[in-house]
């Protein structure tokens, strides 16, 4: 990922797939699946509040870490003072979720207006306590996969992503379930995706929605090769029907080898009754817009 200097301007080819192919230490890796404790919503909401302030800031410092927290950026270690959280931006919009049963967060930002225009996923593993252990991002700038704060930022602003009632919310297995499905349909498009009517995808400044708003718009056609996306980290939040998965993403990146594990990549969900009504996706590229003519 690029430092404070280089986000000035953007690094060429062979420094970024440097970066990017550096490996990433697994969120939770330290933990099992069933060691995750459960925590407050309102300290998850502290949590990202502060994650805000301190990117709006360009202070991680406002941050509470814990001794030997990991921070990454783009599957990249990195020293938390040299990221982008180092940068003070100017802020348009943010959407987060809060997952209480694995104590984590995941908070999409949008600085469309900054001179540096970002889109960036953050997603936090915390303490009950309220330390942040895990800190990983997927930021995209100018050159990543269809690229465009501006539209992404008019379109997300609009969406209702607002609390479902308790008695209408899905489990979170029924979440989890109808998001996979989109992701594994890319491996096997003979695998049937609970999408609702409406429901739309937005990738960067791509919006299905803008071909027909009230149709099922995120029926995507068949990859040409069956696509892999492995290294799943996850936020799940029951109250307002959103999913978070963090994944390696492969193929998409033409600047990466047949054998590579995949480009950083994260998707979000709002599920509503057990069927998808909107997807995100933002994806980082090693090479200038993943290489693809798009």
């Amino acid at each position: 990922m690029k430092t404070k200097n280089q986000r000035a301007n953007r690094p060429s080819k062979p420094v970024r797939a440097a970066i990017t192919l550096c490996p990433i230490v697994l969120a939770g890796a330290a933990l099992p699946a069933n060691a995750w404790a459960e925590c407050s919503r309102e300290m998850l909401q502290g949590l990202t509040d502060a994650y805000v302030a301190a990117q709006s800031a360009g202070q991680p410092g406002m941050l509470p870490l814990a001794d030997g927290a990991y921070y990454g950026e783009n599957d990249a270690p990195l020293d938390i003072a040299e990221g982008v959280l180092a940068e003070a931006l100017t802020v348009d919009f943010t959407r987060s979720f809060h997952d209480t049963t694995q104590c984590a967060a995941f908070t999409e930002l949008v600085a469309a207006t900054h001179p540096h225009p970002y889109v960036i996923h953050t997603r936090m593993e915390a303490t009950e306590e309220g330390e942040v252990t895990t800190m990983e991002s997927v930021v995209t700038d100018e050159g990543d996969w269809v690229f465009g704060a501006d539209v992404h930022l008019e379109v997300t602003r609009d969406e209702n992503w607002g609390e479902i009632p308790e008695d209408q919310r899905d489990r979170r297995g029924v979440l989890q379930a109808a998001a996979e499905a989109y992701i594994n349909n890319w491996g096997d498009p003979d695998l049937p995706v609970p999408h609702g009517t409406p429901c739309s995808r937005l990738e960067g400044r791509v919006s299905t929605a803008a071909r027909d708003p009230e149709g099922q718009t995120c029926t995507m056609g068949a990859f040409p090769q069956p696509i892999k996306t492995g290294s799943r980290r996850y936020v799940i939040d029951e109250t307002i029907g959103a999913v978070s998965i963090f994944h390696n993403f492969s193929w998409i990146d033409a600047g990466l080898g047949p054998y590579h594990p995949g480009t950083p990549a994260s998707q979000t969900f709002r599920v509503e009754g057990g069927m998808n009504r909107y997807i995100h996706e933002v994806t980082a590229c090693t090479t200038p817009k993943c290489g693809r003519n798009f």
